[in-house]
């Protein structure tokens, strides 16, 4: 591997430093992602001469929150940010590839000559990892959300992104965990 990119939701410096051993990294700042101000919103790099935007993909809470409490309610079932894919081609239109992770659901499709990427993500919520998480104390607010959290029936499977990258071609893939 020549080059790890975080799409955000870090959760934490030692997750960056331990990606490190494995290979330079370039990470972007998620909604999660409060305490790590120094990471960019958004990263344009040139890979093999194509340019790749890494983006987590949160847009305003006016917009994000009542997807996300939809989201719950159906227990996994809808799939709110449909749309994501596409705002983020009209925000960065000469990419060839934008990377972007937000949803945690893997996403891969070409649209307009540009590919657009989700490698899902490692952490996944589901019944176990919300009871492990209501285990630890959270706020309120989060206790609430995972009251409901817990019952969910639909919720993909944790996953990773793979890109390779040359002169002619980015070829996407998707590996579950």
């Amino acid at each position: 591997m020549d080059l790890i990119l975080h799409a955000g939701d870090v959760n934490g410096p030692e997750t960056l430093a331990a990606l490190e051993r494995i290979a330079p990294v370039e990470a972007v700042r998620g909604d999660h992602d409060r305490d790590l101000t120094s990471l960019p919103l958004s990263r344009e790099l040139t890979i093999e001469g194509r340019r790749i935007v890494l983006v987590h993909g949160n847009r305003s809470r006016w917009v994000e929150e009542p997807q996300t409490l939809l989201w719950t309610l159906s227990l996994g079932y809808l799939h709110p940010n449909a749309s994501l894919p596409r705002f983020l081609q009209r925000r960065f239109p000469d990419a060839d590839a934008i990377v972007f992770g937000h949803t945690h659901r893997a996403h891969m499709e070409s649209q307009n000559g540009a590919l657009l990427f989700n490698p899902g993500g490692v952490h996944q919520w589901n019944p176990l990892t919300a009871t492990q998480r209501l285990a630890r104390r959270p706020g309120w607010f989060e206790w609430c959300w995972l009251q409901v959290a817990r019952h969910m029936r639909s919720y993909p499977r944790p996953s990773v992104g793979i890109l390779e990258v040359s002169s002619t071609a980015i070829v996407p893939r998707i590996v579950e965990l």
